[in-house]
């Protein structure tokens, strides 16, 4: 017997009817994004591996623990799946020139991205995201734009109780203060650090304050604060975004641990969390990254955005009881039924006539009886089915029957089914484009 093969860990099918509601959710998205000028940008999902060892930094998880990484067995390129956007997204508009060129862009993109994790609910090895980045925009103003957005995204998926936190990471040079401080606090706490952060302590001290481990929250909640360190700039951008949000109403707490798991964020930086989620709360997060593109080799420029995670945004849209209001399932309103050699070629005709003129027809194959091919048509949730036999055929007619309202069925000309479908369905008339398309020889039947 063959074994039957399974999808990998950690990397889920996604079935036709939450398929829908995924469409219905990215339509959604679209929109909203257009209405604040962001325009898609789409990058490849394997990427140079010094890509992401460059930007998100050495001594991260994602780097050190979770990234797919391979080399090319044809020329021996180092190359990863991509582990998140922003730094595939901000090559390519290094690669391309896109801002010198083009001015400040207002991008995003969608897609899966990759982790090797330990699966869980809200955390996949494959997952999806939908980042948002501006690149050439140096003020307060675009990060207030970036977190304000997200409120009205909330709002259109009807999700409540999303809260909001925030911190400044300061510049390069006050971070390094900073670290300094944290360095000569954790070296005087050595003996009750985990194996983690004793490894992160001189390559990445920062990281330590995002700890997930219990045992350590007493003495990171007690570390240096990074607020205590920085300038007058920093601190007058921050209270800027701080004035901003609370002009727009928006309600915030201000996280000192609030770091990031990528070492390419400074000053602001944000996460929407939700407590519905388990320990998987957040499901957007973002900030500023004025030194990525210069990191990269690009000309430096100021640049932020976000990333949120598409699988936990749809748990919490579905949970909220909002998504039967917003999905649209594939449901045909015509279904044709036939049965013979001649009535099979006029029903292809019919179908592709009524899909002309905009009608969502399903054709019946695979043969049957009529009373299986209508239990089928009945199940497909189409309101009409078209019938043609032998006899309709041979007629140059078409049956239509009305499948929800109990209505007989009747037999029209198959010069009139288009007219006659439009207005069993909508009591109107079908659109006057459709006489053009008669003109050129599809109003018999004939294939």
């Amino acid at each position: 017997m063959i074994k039957t093969l399974q999808a990998v860990r950690g990397m889920s099918d996604i079935l036709p009817d939450e398929a829908e509601i995924w469409e219905s959710f990215e339509d959604i998205v679209r929109d909203w994004l257009k209405c604040y000028g962001y325009r898609p940008i789409r990058m490849p999902i394997v990427e140079p591996e010094p890509l992401f060892h460059r930007a998100i930094g050495e001594v991260t998880d994602i780097v050190e623990k979770e990234m797919y990484a391979f080399e090319d067995a044809l020329n021996g390129e180092r190359l990863a799946l991509r582990p998140e956007g922003t730094a595939g997204c901000v090559r390519a508009v290094i690669q391309h020139n896109l801002v010198a060129s083009e001015g400040p862009q207002r991008l995003y993109y969608q897609g899966p991205m990759f982790r090797h994790e330990r699966p869980q609910k809200g955390r996949y090895r494959q997952f999806h995201q939908i980042g948002v980045e501006a690149l050439g925009f140096a003020g307060p103003d675009i990060d207030a734009e970036l977190i304000i957005m997200c409120v009205r995204l909330w709002e259109q998926l009807g999700l409540a109780d999303l809260k909001l936190e925030l911190n400044s990471l300061g510049s390069a040079e006050e971070r390094a203060n900073h670290r300094a401080a944290l360095i000569a606090y954790f070296e005087s706490n050595r003996d009750k650090l985990d194996e983690d952060a004793q490894r992160r302590l001189h390559a990445n001290p920062l990281r330590i304050l995002d700890t997930k481990n219990p045992a350590m929250q007493e003495i990171v909640e007690a570390a240096p604060k990074l607020a205590d360190y920085l300038g007058e700039e920093s601190r007058a951008h921050f209270e800027a975004v701080q004035a901003l949000l609370n002009e727009a109403g928006i309600a915030f707490r201000i996280n000192h641990r609030l770091v990031r798991g990528l070492d390419y964020y400074n000053r602001t930086v944000f996460e929407w969390v939700s407590d519905q989620l388990g320990a998987q709360g957040t499901v957007c997060a973002g900030g500023r990254y004025d030194g990525l593109v210069g990191q990269l080799g690009g000309k430096p420029m100021p640049a932020a955005g976000f990333a949120m995670g598409m699988e936990r945004l749809i748990t919490l849209w579905q949970e909220s009881g909002e998504v039967e209001y917003a999905v649209e399932r594939s449901i045909p309103e015509v279904y044709v039924v036939h049965q013979g050699e001649r009535a099979q070629r006029m029903a292809f005709c019919a179908a592709e006539i009524l899909r002309d003129i905009g009608f969502d027809v399903l054709l019946h194959c695979g043969g049957g009886s009529f009373k299986s091919q209508m239990r089928k048509a009945d199940a497909s949730g189409a309101a009409l089915a078209l019938v043609i036999g032998e006899n309709e055929a041979a007629a140059g007619e078409v049956g239509i029957k009305p499948l929800r309202d109990g209505d007989a069925q009747r037999r029209v000309p198959f010069q009139a089914l288009a007219e006659a479908v439009a207005n069993v369905l909508y009591g109107s008339e079908i659109p006057q484009d459709f006489e053009h398309r008669e003109e050129n020889g599809v109003e018999d039947g004939s294939i």
